[in-house]
């Protein structure tokens, strides 16, 4: 069935819903999400199509409508649609912008290669890499380069060697083929990673009439990857005769340089007023010595002086210096603590010794030094007042009676004024 594509909406179920038409009729339409994630290009209104598929009624409304399991563009193959319609996208993002294309280093140290290992484009890769810089350092990511799923490989493939330390530039590429051959090269995700690759890159892809989208975004499109080889890097006879041109130059010019400025100094010579020159100039290196000795003596002067200065001051400094002071003043305390120590020590025995004398007359007068010897003391019975006269008793009282040891309670039954008893 062919007609015009309108009202083409993709629904949140991924199933894209649209209406085929012509001059006379038209007809609704559905294509469900599994069968469009096949199609290389992106169906939109006022596109002429060729439809195939099957005719159903939608129950709901009692309408025709057609299940289509295909598009494939009217007058134009999906895969040149596909094509045109990455390269406007991407050409409206700027990724095809000269102005962010990277130069590629003169002579790199490693360089990074993303092919398949069964193709030739490898082997003429290293072929042309050993004999015109045998020294390069070649690091290689393999990754299919046809068949489905091999632009996802690709493009993992360019960003792992991307971050591959000291890699200068990458080389993508394939040996000539097909346009299905060549169309992982014409996928976004590899545009993308191209794109998005640290370091610059070459599009060294089929032959050179054969043109990818990976060719627009890389930062330099060689025509075959012999070619990519080639360019990378720069014969080393090439470089050791740019090296030699450039000496000669240096050589040349550094020559001619020399010549105008003698011619120069010659001039310089003839004029009247350089004669005597020489003698003057003498004449101004000998005051000029004269000076730096004097020069030299003078700061010999100030130098010592203030060597001098310093050592006084350094001797002042150790005067006062808080450990010499400390020294002395622990010196003295440990003086005055030992004349303290033996003064207490003198001052205790001289106290104990008036202590003991002391004690010894206390003794001598202490009434229990009477008692001990036999005598008593008798108080009356409320214990308030000592007894020294019989007559201020009377018989019947009772009195107290202090011994040595102990004491003893009396009733008083005779009364003798007299002494009783003769000591």
């Amino acid at each position: 069935m062919e007609g015009e594509l309108s009202n083409c909406r993709v629904w949140n179920t991924g199933h894209l819903y649209f209406t085929l038409k012509d001059d006379a009729a038209q007809v609704r339409g559905v294509m469900f999400r599994s069968a469009l994630r096949l199609l290389r290009f992106t169906p939109k209104d006022g596109l002429r199509v060729v439809a195939r598929g099957r005719v159903s009624v939608y129950d709901p409304k009692g309408e025709y409508q057609i299940i289509c399991e295909h598009f494939e563009p009217e007058g134009l193959g999906a895969r040149q649609l596909a094509f045109d319609q990455l390269k406007q996208r991407l050409t409206a993002e700027g990724l095809f912008d000269p102005r962010r294309k990277r130069a590629l280093p003169v002579l790199p140290r490693k360089i990074g290669v993303v092919t398949s290992l069964d193709g030739a484009a490898v082997r003429d890769i290293i072929r042309v890499l050993r004999r015109r810089y045998a020294n390069a350092h070649i690091v290689i990511r393999p990754a299919r380069v046809q068949g489905e799923g091999a632009a996802l490989e690709i493009a993992k493939a360019i960003g792992a060697i991307g971050r591959v330390a000291g890699v200068d530039v990458v080389i993508v590429g394939r040996g000539g083929g097909s346009i299905e051959d060549l169309w992982a090269f014409n996928e976004e995700v590899v545009a993308r990673a191209l794109a998005g690759c640290p370091v610059p890159t070459i599009s060294a892809v089929g032959h050179e009439t054969d043109i990818t989208i990976a060719d627009f975004v890389a930062d330099l499109r060689a025509p075959t990857p012999s070619a990519a080889a080639e360019i990378v890097v720069a014969r080393k006879d090439e470089v050791q005769a740019r090296i030699d041109r450039l000496s000669q130059r240096l050589d040349s010019s550094a020559r001619s340089r020399l010549h105008r400025l003698e011619a120069r100094l010659r001039g310089l010579e003839a004029r009247p007023g350089y004669g005597g020159a020489h003698g003057r100039v003498l004449m101004r290196g000998r005051h000029a010595s004269e000076l730096t000795v004097d020069l030299r003596r003078a700061i010999a002067t100030s130098l010592e002086a203030r060597a001098r200065r310093h050592r006084a001051l350094r001797a002042a400094l150790d005067t006062l210096d808080l450990r010499h002071r400390l020294a002395s003043v622990r010196a003295r305390l440990l003086a005055a603590t030992q004349a303290l120590d033996t003064g207490v020590v003198r001052r205790r025995m001289r106290l104990e010794g008036r202590l003991g004398s002391t004690v010894a007359r206390l003794e001598s007068l202490s009434p229990l030094a009477v008692l001990g010897r036999g005598y008593a003391v008798c108080w009356n019975d409320e214990r308030s007042a000592v007894l020294r006269d019989a007559a201020r008793t009377s018989v019947g009282d009772s009195v107290r009676v202090t011994l040595q040891q102990g004491e003893i309670r009396c009733d008083v039954r005779e009364i003798m004024t007299g002494h009783g008893t003769d000591y």
